[in-house]
């Protein structure tokens, strides 16, 4: 049964990374959804395998819910979307650009280990105005006001989500 209360409006943090089967990246990945579903948010992915399984996996043993942005359509499923974990599928048929929807639906974004996807994803979050956390990520250049906070542990990211959070909850 899931931890979240519509009644406070729970905070929406997504984890964005490879679908490829990155051991040390799985790892994180799967502490992150855990970490974020303990503290009451909903979590949101690409729905796949990879980094955005095992954080789905993460938040769904610690009783959060797994939001999931699919690139197919519902009668078109592609393999491995959704991965078991999704308690809410949004299916698309937007393919690579539903990236836009994953980059500015949450309030912040953690990016893991990752491939032109995720790129993109990070790139459409900094420039609409999505906080993201780079967990092991390289240092990017942001112009125009977007926040980029680089960080080396589960522990930091999580500390630098709920910094940012506190803001967010400041400014509305």
């Amino acid at each position: 049964m899931s931890k979240i209360s519509v009644a406070r409006k729970p905070f929406i943090v997504g984890v964005m990374g490879s679908h490829k089967n990155n051991h040390a990246a799985m790892k994180d990945a799967c502490r992150l959804g855990e970490e974020i579903a303990k503290r009451g948010h909903v979590l949101l992915t690409g729905g796949g395998r990879g980094v955005m399984k095992a954080a789905s996996e993460g938040a769904h043993m610690a009783g959060g819910l797994v939001i999931a942005i699919l690139p197919s359509e519902r009668k078109l499923p592609l393999e491995g979307y959704p991965n078991e974990f999704v308690d809410i599928p949004i299916y698309t048929g937007m393919y690579d650009a539903r990236n836009i929807i994953t980059a500015k639906t949450p309030h912040v974004m953690i990016a893991l280990s990752g491939g032109p996807g995720t790129l993109s994803e990070i790139a459409v979050a900094l420039k609409s105005g999505t906080p993201v956390v780079g967990l092991n990520c390289p240092e990017f250049e942001v112009a125009g006001g977007g926040i980029f906070i680089r960080v080396k542990t589960v522990e930091e990211a999580m500390r630098e989500v709920e910094r940012i959070l506190k803001f967010v909850k400041r400014k509305s």
